[in-house]
């Protein structure tokens, strides 16, 4: 009997810990995680009034809901609003406005206005290396916007465009053409008014300035076999598109598959002949997505032996 009892509080105990450890790792679940950066990099971060490290960081379990988040950075002013963290990861970016000589230390916050309101939008989500690209937007109870492009390579600190006026709209524009010297990959073009009590941000992809390449495993296939295709893409596009050209009904090309280009920049594809294939040679051709190169094999189809 006793032995009864006591296996039975065992049991009750593991299963108290267990339910405890359940409601603990879901609580966790819903945290947020913010990540913090800054132009100039380095500042000072303060969350709630308490001291967090330096620009970039990346603080976790962050209770959901409205925060205090400021930075402070030497001779330049100190940028502070209050944020709304998410559950799961979110980020929050400050362009910091240089002191002016006669500012005291006592005055270090940007003066910050209800009415200052800026919206920004970008023309196309995708931008081939060499084209242009329009940001635009309105800014309400401001003259005009300052531009900062981050991305990789020299803008990966951000670097500061030219002041776009807004006109008696409320509205502005700004076409940016940064030429073929610019790498692929994500960019964000962040607006600010003069002041820098207020931002908005909108975010593209540039595809572009790379190869595209493809192999298979046989240059001759039977009808009903199979043939696998592969290759690298490095134009900083996330999908290839695979089109087949041949004999009769592949004679105007025929898409086959959009794929995935995965981590290590790489694609695969197995592609299976069905027995009514017409005999000949074929050109598989893959092109990176919005099509900015290609690459191209050859293979030819024959008949199944007989044997």
């Amino acid at each position: 009997m006793k032995k009864n009892m006591i296996l039975k509080t065992v049991v009750f105990i593991l299963l108290f810990c267990v339910f405890i450890s359940g409601c603990t790792s879901t609580q966790d679940s819903v945290k947020g995680t913010i990540q913090l950066t800054s132009s100039p990099s380095g500042a000072e971060i303060y969350l709630n009034n308490q001291f967090q490290g330096s620009t970039p960081s990346t603080i976790p379990n962050v209770e959901p809901g409205n925060h205090t988040l400021e930075f402070r950075y030497p001779g330049y002013q100190s940028w502070s609003a209050v944020i709304s963290v998410p559950s799961g990861t979110s980020h929050f970016f400050a362009a910091m406005a240089p002191q002016s000589n006669n500012q005291s230390q006592q005055n270090l916050s940007p003066v910050t206005t209800s009415t200052t309101n800026i919206t920004i939008q970008a023309s196309k989500n995708i931008m081939i290396v060499g084209d242009s690209i329009v940001i635009s937007g309105t800014c309400v109870g401001c003259d005009n916007v300052l531009l900062t492009i981050f991305g990789p390579g020299k803008y990966s600190s951000g670097i500061s465009l030219v002041s776009q006026n807004v006109n008696g709209a409320g509205s502005w524009s700004y076409t940016w053409n940064p030429g073929q010297s610019i790498q692929s990959g994500a960019y964000i073009f962040v607006a600010e008014d003069p002041l820098k009590t207020t931002s908005g941000r909108v975010g593209f992809s540039v595809v572009g300035g790379g190869l595209v390449s493809i192999t298979s495993n046989s240059f001759s296939v039977a009808k009903g076999d199979s043939l696998i295709f592969s290759g690298r893409c490095t134009t900083g596009a996330q999908n290839v598109l695979l089109v087949l050209y041949g004999p009769e009904r592949y004679s105007s090309g025929v898409e086959l598959a959009t794929l995935s280009v995965m981590g290590d920049k790489t694609w695969r594809f197995k592609y299976t002949l069905d027995t009514t294939t017409p005999t000949g040679s074929y050109t598989m051709y893959v092109y990176d997505i919005p099509k900015t190169t290609s690459g191209s094999t050859q293979f030819t189809v024959g008949y199944a032996s007989d044997s």
